[in-house]
């Protein structure tokens, strides 16, 4: 017939989806762009990249320190309040840490100060999981420069998964390097003052910790905050010698 010697050029496929399977038809339907790629630390990174994690760099949720502990390691400080884990996806956030360690880390070993002060599981915490696979594929050398984890504040909550699934989901080289501190004051004991910026909000809150130690094991001793409130006026009291009355009693 004439119609077979039509072009293999003007061939199609047709693709019939069922509606109440629930399936998402738009990756069959639409030209899928590549992934794009990530870069080797020891190659430089694209200028647009750069420019691409400055509202990143403004949160100011992980910065590179001037300072460095007692030990000679440069101090990379994060600050877990400042984090917006709801609006920043874990391929984001891989490619933002390996940025910041790769272009501005100087060469020698290097420290963490992660700073737990009032963080809301659902707000700031990206999750285990996602910082164990970023830590993962750090190159090996970075790693092994990597020579302590100062977890500053720990709630309850952060010591009991730690000690308890921290050594499944945790490498055991960085298992070990966590180190708690409880207090600022503890803090001191490894790095100087000076050598990094404590935020305020995380002076207040050691303050806070210091008044009311069982705070730091999620008992609230005064939930109602009743001890601070001023001493009444007038109070009915039992003396020996029977009921005692007072200004407002006839």
């Amino acid at each position: 017939m004439g119609s077979s010697s039509t072009s293999s050029k003007d061939d199609f496929s047709v693709l019939v989806l069922a509606s109440d399977l629930g399936i998402d038809a738009r990756p069959f339907l639409t030209h899928q762009e590549p992934e794009d790629s990530w870069y080797d630390c020891t190659s430089d990174p694209p200028p647009s990249e750069e420019q691409d994690f400055a509202h990143l760099d403004s949160l100011q949720f992980l910065r590179l320190e001037s300072g460095s502990d007692k030990l000679g390691n440069r101090i990379f400080r994060i600050v877990g309040k400042y984090f917006p884990a709801q609006v920043i996806s874990a391929e984001r956030l891989k490619k933002y840490v390996f940025n910041k360690i790769c272009t501005e880390l100087p060469e020698g070993p290097f420290c963490i100060v992660y700073m737990h002060s009032t963080v809301q599981k659902e707000d700031n915490n990206p999750g285990l999981t996602i910082l164990r696979w970023i830590y993962e594929e750090l190159p090996s050398d970075h790693k092994d420069r990597l020579q302590a984890v100062y977890f500053v504040h720990p709630g309850l909550r952060s010591r009991l998964v730690l000690a308890t699934l921290g050594r499944f989901f945790l490498s055991g080289g960085l298992y070990w390097k966590v180190k708690y501190v409880s207090r600022l004051q503890y803090l001191w004991d490894d790095i100087k003052k000076g050598e990094l910026e404590i935020p305020e909000f995380v002076q207040k809150h050691d303050e806070i910790l210091e008044h009311r130690p069982l705070t730091d094991y999620g008992i609230e001793p005064d939930p109602l905050h009743l001890s601070q409130m001023p001493p009444s006026a007038y109070s009915i009291g039992r003396h020996d010698t029977g009921w005692a009355s007072r200004q407002y009693m006839s």
